[in-house]
């Protein structure tokens, strides 16, 4: 079996122990096998640069198509950390291995947080299945580490959790009632949380209708959360009602329920008015 790590320009920093611990344990492993390739490649960021470059395209939406992503991961992730040598570009490499993968595995050590929760997730897990369906032409299994129980770690689909991070907190009542007592930097969240769900489903399309629809009915279209976001963050209701649309248009969102576009068109111009008025004034 072979294992192609993917490390983050954090951890390659913070800890580069585990850089050394990871090729000693492929010496080790080739040292009582036939083995002249490595069993573990580690491959990350150039030294100094942090991320998996899918960001800045997704924010600015300046991408037409699921290989565009793969190519700005395959750009941020082909420098080669091997023990012994200092970091050095190793496209052709990082190609090749991808080629093979089959399981894209994330890990995470703790709940303070979710894989909607942060753009990293997208980014190192759906950027990486992004670039193996491009080399490879078939899309790898996805699935989710749950380790923030060490004695008992929980590995599940990814599918699986994305839809047990919607109906736990996006979609709990509680959970957006707690983001209304944080005013401006509720609805920040609120935005951020779709941001990376909708990312997700651009990087890898498991991201299912009705997650949408749901968002758009208990979020935009509920009077008393629309009423709290045009108080507080009219740009967020706008951003979130842009991207939204911009998921019907990209073919991600494929049926919503009648009326939403429609709404959603709507609060795009109703809030984008509240803005330029309130600067104007």
């Amino acid at each position: 079996m072979e294992v192609t790590v993917r490390i983050s320009g954090f951890f390659r920093d913070a800890f580069p122990q585990l850089i050394d611990w990871l090729n000693q344990a492929d010496a080790l492993v080739r040292s009582h096998s036939d083995r002249s390739a490595p069993a573990c490649a580690i491959y990350g960021s150039a030294p100094g640069a942090y991320g998996a470059g899918l960001q800045g395209l997704i924010d600015s939406g300046a991408w037409e198509n699921r290989s565009d992503l793969a190519e700005a991961f395959l750009n941020w992730s082909q420098w080669s950390y091997q023990q012994g040598a200092d970091p050095h570009l190793d496209r052709a490499g990082l190609e090749q291995r991808l080629n093979s993968v089959q399981v894209v595995l994330h890990n995470q050590d703790n709940r303070e947080h979710d894989v909607l929760d942060s753009d990293d997730y997208y980014q190192f897990q759906g950027g990486l299945s992004a670039a193996v369906e491009r080399i490879s032409g078939a899309r790898p299994a996805l699935w989710h580490g749950d380790h923030s129980r060490p004695q008992r770690p929980r590995p599940r689909p990814l599918q699986l959790e994305l839809d047990r991070v919607m109906r736990s907190r996006m979609l709990n009542p509680r959970w957006l009632e707690g983001m209304q007592r944080h005013g401006y930097k509720g609805g920040f969240e609120l935005a951020a949380s779709l941001d990376y769900l909708f990312a997700y489903d651009a990087c890898t399309d498991l991201v299912p209708d009705w997650a949408y629809r749901e968002v758009c009915s208990q979020w935009l279209q509920d009077s008393g959360v629309q009423a709290f976001l045009r108080q507080h963050n009219p740009w967020a209701l706008r951003d979130m009602a842009e991207r939204l649309l911009e998921a019907h248009h990209r073919g991600l969102w494929q049926q919503p329920a009648d009326g939403q576009l429609q709404a959603l068109q709507q609060l795009v111009l109703s809030s984008e008015q509240q803005i330029e008025t309130a600067a104007q004034g």
